[in-house]
């Protein structure tokens, strides 16, 4: 009988948001780390709008028992792709209930730290969150999610929502997560580890927690150093109340991306947690901003399709630059404008998929989405640009919307040309550099900037006169960093003098850039370039250690001793460089072994993947190879961060051209996991 329900099955699975409309679901939800799985008890709430046999849940690769509408059994058929539920639906309120277990093989992911200890988190965007729980590809089928969560009482779960309540049983503790207004499925979020939490009040009363590792306590000033006065800013710039009833960031391991804006928690990479060092260099603000933006540019409002990705993308990077103005000044907001609408310029020479199209690169999407709204806000007016965004976001509040609906509320506060502003920056993959250009000059930083970047092919004799007077200038320090750039081919002698000026002027950022583009530093720099291990710049620290490293051997012992206690950021990008030297120092080190187990250490597991990357680099780079670098780089093949794990595969590659490392690969083979041996073999066999 079951069977003839596959020939009347006749709607579009992908128009089934006509037909049904999920409301809410409740998932009370178990994990076994130790088999990485996921299982539990799901009740959807869900109308049925027009008569229909076959209703769907995205769900891959799950399995399910107990399935039951409105608590009687129904026939369902498990594609591992989808769960379809057969029946005879006619209109009305309809309640459907399921167990189901899971073990993904994306989505959730689960990251070994030491001591035994664990993070497990999740990672939906795209249309990944079918991996771990039965949920919605389409991103039109909004749901109000409440997720349970049980699991060990000594970790702290984070879910969607307010915490509504945390109930103990024996060494289990359960988390009841609630939402009260849907969204897309994408934005479901699990994040469980052993954290610190600090919370704070928005200006509006808005509760804020912010989470830190318990051994990054020291760092958590510096990382979360502008996030309260992001929030106020934001909520203020925008003119919609922040949207949710809570705001949450989490730092996670070995994360995907920058961040990630679950809906009520932003999870982030740990990249971003900085001591004041390290701020310098990588602090949180721009992401935090991105994020938190989305919380209105996406979670609140969704495009309905990839098409229309921009209007996520371009309006997060858009406040997100904002929301840098207000914290760093008007100078680094033109000066990033500046930088991406050069990146744009030059990406366009290639790159024919303009913002429209779901298929449009992420610098487009993002950087050249966030320049059409620079060049509308600025065309049209701040008054009329924020009346028009206010009415946007209250009219479309929880829904989902496309580019025409957000020019619909600009087209009541202004007559402008909407027509051609959408020819120019959406459907047109050329940058309008005249219009980018009279926009950026009212920032008298980029007036001399432009004035820099006309002379790069222009001999150093004839401008150098307008080169010292930049120089002496108050100007902003990219104005002078891009001057140190162009100088990168000219004769030391010849540029010496614009050298010395940039390195006194005691501006990190400047005295980076001259590190940098110095590689080959003659004698008589070489006390003037040493002032840059003292920079509070672990960038500038580690570049100029190897330039000077490099450059002077007789020097070498000193340089060594100076940093052997350097550390770094929390990927320890100095500790590796420096042991990587100390073992090519000969006679600097009476006990090598001891070096070069530590530099293998941390290309192992127990180190995230960015510090297992810089420990490679500088193990093969320096040719300490030996079987355990082998298995560690095979290890890295297997990783879930697609950069690692391409990195792993590349340079397996190169290894694999040498016959003696090709015979290591063989030997160490038998070793390996079964994970690891499958993708060597793949690599030997090209």
């Amino acid at each position: 009988m079951k069977y003839i329900f596959f020939f009347i099955t006749t709607f579009v699975f992908a128009q089934q948001t006509k037909y049904v409309d999920f409301k809410s679901v409740s998932g009370q939800l178990n994990i076994v780390d130790s088999q990485k799985i996921i299982y539990g008890q799901v009740d959807y709430n869900f109308e049925v709008l027009q008569p229909i046999d076959t209703i769907k849940i995205d769900a891959k690769n799950m399995q399910f028992t107990n399935v039951q509408i409105d608590g009687k059994d129904v026939i369902f058929i498990n594609t591992n792709k989808e769960l379809q539920i057969i029946n005879n639906f006619q209109k009305g309120n309809n309640h459907l209930t399921f167990s189901y277990n899971a073990k993904p093989k994306q989505a959730l992911y689960f990251v070994d730290i030491e001591n035994n200890d664990i993070q497990i988190w999740t990672q939906g965007q795209g249309r990944y969150t079918s991996n771990w729980f039965p949920s919605f590809d389409d991103v039109n089928e909004k749901v109000i999610f409440n997720l349970g969560i049980t699991y060990k009482k000594e970790y702290q779960v984070v879910s969607n929502g307010v915490l509504k309540s945390k109930t103990e049983k024996e060494n289990l503790m359960h988390w009841q997560y609630q939402m009260e207004n849907p969204m897309s499925s994408y934005l479901l979020v699990l994040s469980i580890g052993k954290y610190d939490k600090k919370q704070f009040t928005s200006k509006s009363k808005v509760p804020l927690e912010y989470y830190i590792e318990n051994k990054d306590a020291s760092r958590f000033e510096p990382t979360y150093r502008y996030s309260k006065r992001i929030f106020d800013f934001l909520e203020k710039e925008i003119g919609v109340k922040y949207p949710w009833k809570v705001f949450r960031q989490i730092p996670v391991r070995d994360f995907l991306y920058g961040g990630m804006e679950n809906t009520t928690t932003t999870l982030f990479t740990t990249r971003y947690v900085v001591d004041d060092i390290g701020f310098t260099d990588r602090n949180y603000a721009n992401v935090d901003a991105h994020e938190l933006a989305h919380h209105w540019f996406g979670d609140l409002i969704t495009a309905e399709s990839s098409t229309h990705h921009w209007l996520q993308e371009g309006f997060a990077t858009y406040y997100a630059l904002l929301a840098e103005r207000n914290i760093f000044g008007d100078d680094y907001f033109y000066a990033k404008l500046y930088d991406t609408a050069q990146q744009i310029k030059f990406a366009s020479r290639t790159d024919t998929i303009p913002v429209l199209n779901g298929k449009a690169s992420s610098l487009t999407f993002y950087e050249k989405g966030a320049w059409a709204l620079f060049v509308l806000h600025e065309s049209i007016g701040d008054k009329a640009f924020k009346k028009a965004v206010k009415s946007y976001l209250n009219k479309y509040a929880f829904k989902n919307v496309n580019t025409e609906n957000f020019f619909d509320e600009i087209k009541k506060v202004s007559d402008f040309d909407l027509v051609q502003f959408q020819k120019t920056w959406l459907e047109s993959t050329a940058f309008d550099t005249p219009t980018a250009n009279a926009l950026l000059s009212k920032n008298n930083a980029i007036k001399v900037r432009l004035e820099v970047d006309k002379l790069k092919k222009t001999p150093l004799k004839e401008k150098i006169d307008f080169f010292n007077k930049t120089m002496d200038s108050d100007v902003h320090h990219s104005v002078k960093e891009a001057i140190i750039s162009q100088l990168q081919t000219e004769k030391y002698e010849d540029k010496k003098e614009l050298l010395l000026k940039a390195l006194h002027q005691n501006n990190v950022p400047l005295r980076q850039t001259l590190a940098e583009t110095l590689s080959k530093i003659p004698e008589d720099f070489r006390t003037e370039y040493e002032t840059l291990l003292d920079d509070k710049s672990y960038q500038t620290q580690e570049v100029a250690l190897f330039y000077l490293w490099n450059n002077f051997p007789s020097h070498r012992k000193e340089y060594l001793d100076k940093s052997k206690n350097w550390i770094g950021f929390n990927d320890y990008n100095l500790r590796t460089l420096w042991l990587s030297l100390a073992l090519s120092t000969p006679d600097y080190s009476s006990n090598s072994e001891e070096l070069i187990t530590e530099l293998i250490s941390f290309s192992t597991t127990k180190y995230e993947a960015t510090t297992r990357q810089n420990a490679l680099e500088k193990l093969i780079a320096f040719k300490f190879i030996n079987d355990e670098v082998l298995t560690n780089l095979v290890n890295a093949t297997t990783h879930h961060m697609w950069q690692f794990s391409k990195f792993g595969r590349d340079s397996i590659r190169i290894l694999l051209k040498n016959s003696e490392m090709r015979a290591s690969f063989n030997r160490i083979l038998p070793n390996l996991t079964p994970d690891e041996q499958f993708q060597l073999n793949r690599l030997l066999k090209e």
